[in-house]
């Protein structure tokens, strides 16, 4: 029987080099911190991603530039060495990438999750962290890799008491402050508070990462080729950045939350 004062290691699994830093880096470093062992799963090496300067890469050598930028990041976060799947980029929905054959969009379910599998047992996380359904905004490779992982998952809690899944998601109140704080021009103005991220009340854990919020702001300036100068939060004020970097929301998967207080730690 495993013991329930187990903490880690802790399993993030996402999609492209940069997921994790946007969306989890500050609870990632959070738990670095303390000691446990963190580890990062990364679906593709995000190779039809933007350029921001063509100085940094071109499209033929993009997906070897942003693997060395998720290397760099997980330094600065305090993860071990980030572990690739090998599937391709599949773009976004509707572009041609989607049915390239070495795409994440075109790869089997169950092979995903079996790699996945494999993964857990070799790692015995306690804590599982991935997108949540809509994968934040819809990116056919998050809501291919949230499938993949809860599959994954179920298969891997069976016969184990501690296992615990979470999805990673934004509140709707915050994307609502985007909308009516960004300029006219912004393309936060496109967003959708009804659909984009998560129901405040579905919301089960609050992490404050406030003390590595400059981690994390570090960790995202490590992926260069992703980062445009001026870009969206830029043009948002301070104070709503601050907010919005300073806490990391999640949604209990497994086990299912049964109500109460929103919980403070993943580990809980």
């Amino acid at each position: 029987m495993e013991s329930v004062n187990k903490r880690g290691p802790l399993l993030a699994v996402f999609a492209h080099p940069d997921d994790e830093s946007f969306g989890a880096g500050g609870t990632l470093a959070y738990y670095a911190a303390q000691g446990i062992p963190v580890y990062l799963v990364c679906a593709t090496r995000g190779e039809v991603g933007e350029i921001s300067d063509p100085a940094l890469a071109t499209p033929e050598t993009l997906g070897q530039v942003r693997e060395r930028e998720l290397r760099e990041a997980c330094r600065v976060l305090g993860t071990h060495e980030p572990i690739f799947l090998g599937y391709r980029d599949s773009g976004m929905a509707g572009a041609a990438d989607n049915n390239h054959p070495s795409s994440l969009n075109q790869a089997s379910p169950e092979d995903v999750a079996q790699r996945l599998m494999v993964l857990f047992r070799q790692l015995e996380p306690q804590v599982v962290v991935t997108f949540d359904a809509n994968g934040g905004y819809g990116h056919p490779d998050h809501v291919a890799v949230h499938r993949h992982t809860t599959a994954a998952f179920t298969a891997f809690r069976q016969g184990r008491a501690l296992p615990r899944l979470y999805y990673s998601t934004i509140p709707r109140s915050f994307i609502r402050v985007w909308v009516s704080q960004a300029p006219a021009d912004s393309p936060f103005r496109q967003l959708d508070p009804d659909t984009m991220g998560s129901p405040d009340e579905c919301i089960t854990v609050q992490i404050d990462v406030s003390a590595h919020v400059d981690t994390k702001l570090r960790s995202i300036a490590c992926h260069r080729t992703q980062i445009q100068q001026g870009g969206p939060f830029s043009q948002l004020p301070k104070e709503a950045v601050t907010r919005f970097l300073s806490t990391e929301h999640f949604m209990r998967a497994f086990p299912p939350f049964e109500g109460g207080d929103k919980e403070r730690d993943l580990f809980a």
